[in-house]
């Protein structure tokens, strides 16, 4: 399959198709254009052209347009869009797409929607759904799925997954419950076409069928679908009762949403925000982590305040020009084990106490601190540098690394264990408070070894 590339040529031809009013030849040159691909023009167009297009052509294809599009450019064409349209534009969409499209919506707006479809089986499947956590299990999952009855015969089974089949965009499994909806197994459809037509499912059905709770935080729910090569999982509450399935897409989508705002809180950036937001979007998701910066450098300031005396001492003078080093060195290792202890509890393989983990960091901090600083030594001695000064820059060198990579290591760990995201320790919060302790390391040990 051959990548869809926008071009600037395609970009123009549809917008002057637009401006004319031609709809006949603007049909006619997107009729082919997959949906993900007509979402990407759209974004590219001005608000009008876009709302012209979705209006333009039948909801079967600009429902899933609208589930690509930007979420900001899908905010704006849904104002401009009547209540109506909207309804007709979700009744063409699975129930879990329905309802992400639906929670964009003001609440006046969102019960004007509902009253509007004509499907009051989807509608109170949209209510249900909105009705949970946004990345909870049961705000991910979808209504649609296949399932039969313990009791069914083969026969009827054949017939009434047949019917259900027509609702579902893909069938992962069957799955089996009883009278009182409960889910007790899955259904091979090998054994299902090959089994006599009077059988029973109960007689033929797999007991062994992994599920999660409703109330499942969308993370674990990604991470047992990873372990375990799920393409789907049923979803079921306190009751054990079947009510909806999670697909794989689903998780994707849900860990690439994961991964951009732990992404953001890495580089020091707050909240849900993308480069064409506003000013003042962007100055409020920015400006709490730089003041927390500002704080760490005005202490820094103080910390080398209390050892002015060695801007005046001519021997010592050459200890400020490697400040940078020392602060550098601090923030990239702190950063270093941060990260790696980050993407571990993403994915779920930091296990075993705090102190192991900590240990074996003081090995490799130790290891890595101690090549660092004979490197430093030796280009002590190549600059003319006294040696006196080399070992005190090693040496301190040495000491922030192994205290870098404890912090790094242990603020993530410590963090997740309270229910916090870890993401938020790494970026300016290592890197600042690694700033602090390397500086005020640096010229304790200098104190301590030169003796001023």
């Amino acid at each position: 399959m051959k990548t869809f590339q926008l071009s600037e040529k395609l970009l123009k031809k549809i917008a002057d198709l637009i401006q004319a009013k031609k709809n006949s030849p603007l049909k006619k040159l997107v009729k082919d254009i997959h949906f993900a691909d007509m979402a990407e023009i759209i974004n590219e167009l001005n608000l009008d052209e876009g709302v012209y297009l979705i209006k333009l052509f039948d909801s079967e294809k600009t429902s899933e347009i609208l589930t690509e599009l930007d979420d900001d450019v899908r905010e704006k064409i849904l104002k401009r869009l009547s209540v109506k349209e909207i309804a007709v534009e979700i009744e063409e969409l699975d129930s879990d797409d329905a309802a992400d499209i639906l929670g964009e919506l003001s609440d006046q707006r969102k019960e004007e929607v509902i009253l509007e479809i004509s499907d009051d089986s989807l509608a109170d499947d949209l209510k249900e759904l909105l009705s949970y956590e946004e990345n909870s299990a049961g705000g991910l999952m979808a209504k649609e799925l296949v399932k039969a009855n313990e009791n069914w015969t083969v026969t009827k089974c054949l017939k009434e997954i047949k019917q259900q089949g027509e609702y579902v965009t893909r069938v992962h499994s069957i799955y089996v419950v009883d009278d009182k909806e409960k889910l007790i197994g899955r259904l091979s459809l090998k054994d299902l076409i090959t089994s006599p037509s009077k059988k029973l499912i109960k007689d033929i059905y797999i007991p062994k069928v992994d599920s999660v709770n409703v109330f499942e935080d969308g993370e674990e729910v990604a991470k047992i679908m990873s372990k375990y090569d799920l393409e789907a999982i049923p979803v079921i509450n306190n009751k054990k009762q079947l009510l909806g399935r999670i697909t794989i897409d689903d998780i994707v989508d849900l860990i690439k949403e994961e991964a951009e705002e732990d992404y953001l809180l890495a580089a020091g950036v707050q909240g849900d925000v993308e480069a064409d937001d506003s000013i003042i979007e962007l100055t409020k998701a920015r400006l709490p982590w730089l003041f927390l910066g500002l704080i760490g450098g005005l202490g820094s300031v103080f910390i080398l305040e209390g050892f002015e005396e060695v801007m005046s001492h001519p021997s010592y003078k050459a200890l400020f020009f490697f400040t940078p080093l020392i602060a550098a060195m601090a923030g990239n290792v702190g950063v270093q084990s941060s990260a790696i202890i980050v993407q571990g509890l993403a994915n779920d393989v930091v296990k075993g106490s705090l102190i192991n983990r900590l240990l074996k960091e003081l090995g490799l901090s130790l290891i890595n601190g101690l090549i660092l600083s004979l490197l430093t030594i030796v280009f002590g001695l190549a600059t003319n540098l006294p040696i006196e000064l080399s070992i005190t820059i090693s040496l301190s060198m040495l000491c922030v690394i192994v205290v870098a990579a404890l912090i790094g290591t242990s603020i993530p760990i410590i963090l997740d264990k309270r229910g916090i995201d870890p993401a938020i320790a790494t970026g300016p919060f290592i890197t600042t408070s690694n700033d602090i302790f390397g500086i005020f390391l640096f010229f304790y040990i200098a104190k301590i070894i030169l003796g001023f």
